[in-house]
């Protein structure tokens, strides 16, 4: 788990981006809607770092909708800003589970955070799975449960 700010783990990634104009609302303030891309822009990073990303999930015969996203808006993030966001994979036996953080790099406060949530479907069946595939585990390095 982690173990604060700048801590990265073997299921944890940080990516840092630069807040753009094109992200920001009338109010020039990040638009609600966009937290979901900067998730995903951290959730790839760590997929990647398991050898797992979308390509290897198709591959291995798996798609991975996100079925559930919470956001908590702490403080707006404004054109320029750079920010740290940081993804971590807390589940994984019967979903995965990833919590995020998105800080300011320069101060380190605390800007926003939220979770993921994504499900196995069975490319083939277009079935949900209920328990993740031992792929995965593989990819985590883990004995499944069962």
């Amino acid at each position: 788990m982690p173990d604060g700010p700048g801590a990265t783990h073997q299921w944890s990634a940080e990516v840092e981006l630069t807040v753009q104009f094109y992200d920001l609302d009338p109010m020039e303030v990040v638009w609600h809607g966009n937290y979901a891309k900067y998730f995903e822009v951290a959730r790839c990073a760590v997929l990647d770092a398991i050898q797992y990303n979308y390509g290897e999930m198709k591959a291995s015969g798996f798609a991975w909708p996100v079925i559930d996203m919470h956001v908590r808006y702490l403080q707006p993030m404004v054109f320029g800003q750079v920010i740290v966001v940081r993804a971590d994979i807390v589940e994984w036996e019967h979903r995965l589970k990833l919590q995020y953080s998105i800080r300011d790099k320069t101060t380190g406060q605390r800007l926003t955070k939220g979770t993921t949530m994504q499900v196995a479907v069975n490319f083939e069946t277009n079935v949900m799975c209920l328990q993740s595939p031992d792929i995965l585990f593989e990819r985590l390095g883990v004995t499944p449960p069962w």
